[in-house]
């Protein structure tokens, strides 16, 4: 079973209410609630509801480590082998629509990347001008201001000696088969979903997501690192830095959030058409 929507539709309620029902296992596929130290910053479920069913994958990532969507397939895919041979129901439940598609459609074999290797790349003072020489094609793709995806492509050249687009043609096989799983996709009205977002921004600082922000801090990582992509954090640690005040950056942090569910629809009407919509889980 399938879970989506957007953040703060009460996937994870639906999920716990499902496992509870069937014996099932909640498995996450959110790329935020997989680091650790980011339980608030990342709307992860409680350490109580937790503690109700078997919750999987949540927390067990190092926040300095760069994880990527193949390196979710490469934990997930065990992972549901062995809840299929105790004949236990995965109900695979989080907001990451590339998580989805790499199970339901497959996705492009990628390399890893050591931490090393990406720092280097973080050094380069002209990414642009380095894939003009290394790798022409994804230089001629990607515009000069589009860093994130400079670094990944240079990064896989200097990891691997080959260019991204060679390993973008080795596909992977889905890791659903096609038929055997169902999905279900929250869809909420949207004045309700924001109401509840900018309310659950709020209790996230009550309960501990500015310790959580300095903790990050503390760390010292790019800008351009997985945990830094946690709605709001950004605000935050401008906060702490003493850049702008609390009440600016809760109001930035809670747009930021309104506008990743936006974004998360954007995606779930393109490549989710075939999974069942409800605006209501009363009936579930």
């Amino acid at each position: 079973m399938l879970i989506a929507g957007p953040t703060a539709s009460g996937k994870s309620a639906l999920a716990i209410a499902l496992a509870k029902a069937t014996g099932g296992v909640v498995v996450n596929a959110d790329s935020m609630q997989v680091y650790a130290g980011l339980r608030m910053l990342s709307a992860r479920p409680t350490l109580g509801e937790e503690a109700q069913v078997a919750h999987r994958l949540y927390g067990f990532v190092d926040p300095v480590r760069a994880f990527s969507t193949g390196d979710y397939v490469r934990a997930v895919t065990p992972l549901l082998a062995d809840l299929k041979q105790r004949q236990q129901l995965a109900i695979i439940v989080g907001g990451s629509g590339l998580y989805f598609k790499a199970l339901t459609d497959g996705l492009v074999a990628m390399p890893e990347v050591s931490a090393e290797i990406m720092s280097e790349v973080e050094a380069m003072p002209d990414l642009h001008g380095w894939l003009q020489r290394e790798d022409p094609a994804s230089a001629f793709r990607l515009s000069p201001g589009d860093l994130p995806r400079l670094q990944r492509a240079a990064a896989v050249k200097l990891a691997t000696g080959r260019t991204l687009g060679d390993w973008q043609r080795e596909a992977t096989m889905p890791v659903l088969t096609a038929g055997r799983w169902k999905g279900l996709f929250l869809n909420r009205d949207r004045a309700w979903l924001y109401e509840r977002i900018n309310l659950r921004f709020e209790t996230m600082l009550r309960y501990g997501a500015l310790d959580e922000a300095r903790a990050i801090a503390a760390l010292a990582l790019p800008p351009n690192r997985g945990v830094m992509k946690a709605h709001g954090l950004p605000h935050l640690l401008a906060y702490l830095r003493g850049e702008m005040a609390l009440d600016e950056a809760i109001r930035l942090g809670q747009q930021d959030t309104r506008n990743y569910a936006k974004r998360q629809f954007t995606w779930a009407r393109r490549y989710m058409g075939g999974w069942r919509w409800v605006d209501s889980v009363e009936p579930f």
